[in-house]
């Protein structure tokens, strides 16, 4: 684990229809969320960075799959980390990690099935979206299992319990 303080700077972008009449957390709960992830990830980050939340509908959520990944339909998480080339020290007083996007009416959508609160599955989709900010990924088993139980361990260090308990595998993308 990071001894590091890590104060990543969160911007929330909440652009989808509101038709379900869900209420979403406030900005700090995203930052805390981030932070989290950041923290206990064990990753060198630079000072002051910042990540940018976007919380979408499910055609704007088509449209970004279909655009960066080649499928287009409606995910619950992508993650778009920045690719900054290297720069000297002191040039930059902030550097974006990258995007996180979450299709709300597929969290939604999941959360109900899976007999989740709709608060756990954002921040689980959250959690998931920093660590592949970060450079994680899930493409084999091994960092599979290495990323959900870095993810369990962090959601239940933010009061939420195990996502991975008696759940399918969480459908997620990232570009």
């Amino acid at each position: 684990m990071s001894t590091e303080t890590h104060a990543v700077e969160v911007t929330l972008q909440i652009v989808c229809d509101d038709e379900s009449n869900t209420t979403f957390p406030a900005v700090a709960e995203f930052g805390r969320w981030v932070n989290a992830a950041v923290g206990k990830a064990a990753r060198s980050i630079p000072p002051h960075a910042s990540v940018t939340i976007r919380l979408v509908d499910e055609e704007e959520c088509c449209a970004l799959n279909g655009r960066f990944r080649g499928q287009p339909s409606a995910t619950n998480v992508l993650a778009f980390p920045a690719s900054l080339p290297p720069l000297p020290d002191g040039v930059l007083t902030e550097t974006e990690l990258g995007d996180i996007v979450v299709c709300v009416a597929v969290a939604i959508r999941e959360s109900r099935e899976q007999g989740k609160s709709f608060v756990a599955h954002v921040a689980h989709l959250v959690v998931h979206g920093s660590l592949h900010l970060l450079g994680f990924d899930h493409m084999d088993a091994v960092e599979a299992d290495a990323m959900e139980a870095l993810e369990s361990s962090i959601m239940q260090n933010l009061g939420f319990p195990d996502p991975y308990l008696d759940e399918p595998a969480l459908q997620d993308a990232e570009s």
